[in-house]
């Protein structure tokens, strides 16, 4: 079996999409076989607009997988988190069909990168989250930030979300799209870094990496 990491993101709009095809890019250029997934779409109809936007970055077609559905287990059409979504859509999230399409993933390639949706606290039933899914699947997670006001806070909670529940943290991606202003993107990053460095130990602050993309794809 593969490897499978979850790509987590301080909020909605943080460029998951863009770092898990980055992600699985540079694996792949490592010599890697690497595919990506979107554990649940939402505000979509047939194939998932962010594994588009995965291979585009990763410079491939759509693949078999993305065609049957295997790299995209749940749709649904309304923009919402999934709890609200699926509420409206009149369906039932099935984690267990999520959990066999990611060990389907899995048994063929050496990693799986699964691009989670919105935040890491979004619901995706009414008494279930995404931090609550990812430590019962004891996935490790890259986190997604970017230096919009009010990334500070939210990458603190959810790094220390992440810490009170014992997930390990391969990666902070700070995600430096689309910059409003050059000053508190420049204090954000530089506050992080002092932060990560102060309070996680030596052995987890040298498994955290900052990956900056300075491209839009």
């Amino acid at each position: 079996m593969g490897k499978a990491f979850f790509v987590t993101g301080i909020d909605t709009s943080t460029g998951k999409s863009c770092a898990t095809g980055y992600l699985a890019r540079e694996f792949s250029a490592k010599g890697y076989s690497v595919i990506t997934q979107k554990f649940i779409q939402t505000g979509n109809s047939g194939i998932s607009e962010d594994i588009e936007v995965h291979r585009k970055i990763m410079g491939t077609e759509l693949l078999p997988e993305d065609l049957d559905g295997t790299t995209c287990p749940v749709t649904l059409s309304y923009p919402a988190s999934p709890h609200l979504a699926s509420q409206i859509d009149g369906v039932r999230i099935d984690l267990g069909k999520i959990r066999n399409a990611t060990s389907v993933l899995q048994e063929k390639y050496d990693i799986t990168l699964i691009e989670g949706a919105g935040g890491i606290m979004t619901p995706i039933t009414c008494d279930y989250t995404t931090l609550d899914y990812i430590r019962d699947q004891k996935f490790p997670v890259y986190i997604v930030t970017s230096p919009k006001l009010g990334s500070i806070n939210h990458t603190l909670l959810t790094l220390e979300a992440c810490r009170h529940e014992k997930i390990e943290i391969l990666g902070v991606i700070y995600n430096k799209f689309n910059v409003e202003n050059n000053v508190i993107c420049a204090d954000t990053e530089r506050y992080l870094k002092n932060y990560l460095n102060k309070h996680f130990d030596k052995s987890v602050w040298m498994k955290i990496d900052r990956i900056e993309i300075e491209k839009k794809f």
